[in-house]
């Protein structure tokens, strides 16, 4: 391995056979992650809840107990951390179930390192693409939010003080520089203003 290419990034490996474990984790290690390991679906949990947040997880589909793909519902879902899943056969089935759960990457064991490494890398360039996707959603969100309120707040204006459209905007915009304050904060206590106005009423 090129010791250029040491990443640092943090992976954590859950399967019940130890060898498997304890071969990835040694190749993976080496390879520059930082490698966190559990043997099985509870072992998991507890590491998540005491907080720990690897960039990608690598599961194995079939263990003893709890399913790898019980916990990836989990990852998906609640903790958005990407995953990847090991199995030991191919499967059609397995394949869908795993795509559907939102896996970034599937491989049929055994697996040796200089193979998992690529698919990791791009796994990992994919989770960042998807969580930039997420935060770009939520700014547009916001800015959708933000924009309804200000249209609602000159709306408001506009009646309260017989005003134009562009009247009522200059003056919020205007008693908002004012007050040296955000014209969307502006406009939500115009809106709250409004709606306790109505409640009274």
């Amino acid at each position: 391995m090129n010791p250029d290419k040491i990443t640092k990034h943090s992976l954590l490996l859950v399967d019940d056979e130890r060898l498997v474990l304890a071969t990835l984790g040694q190749g993976l290690s080496r390879a520059g992650y930082v490698v966190s390991s559990a043997e099985s679906v509870d072992d998991a949990e507890a590491l998540l809840a005491s907080g720990e947040r690897p960039d990608l997880a690598i599961l194995d589909v079939s263990m003893s107990g709890r399913s790898g793909l019980e916990l990836a519902e989990r990852l998906h879902l609640f903790d958005h951390i990407p995953f990847m899943l090991l199995t030991a056969y191919s499967d059609q089935e397995i394949v869908q179930q795993a795509a559907a759960s939102g896996a970034l990457g599937y491989l049929v064991k055994p697996v040796d390192t200089r193979q998992l490494v690529p698919t990791i890398e791009a796994a990992l360039a994919r989770a960042a693409e998807l969580q930039g996707l997420r935060t770009t959603g939520q700014q547009l969100q916001n800015a959708l939010n933000n924009e309804r309120e200000i249209s609602i707040a000159i709306g408001i204006t506009m009646v309260q003080y017989r005003l134009g459209r562009k009247a009522a905007f200059e003056l919020l915009r205007k008693t908002a520089r004012n007050q040296r304050r955000k014209l969307t904060e502006l406009a939500a206590d115009v809106i709250r203003a409004s709606e306790a106005l109505n409640l009274g009423g």
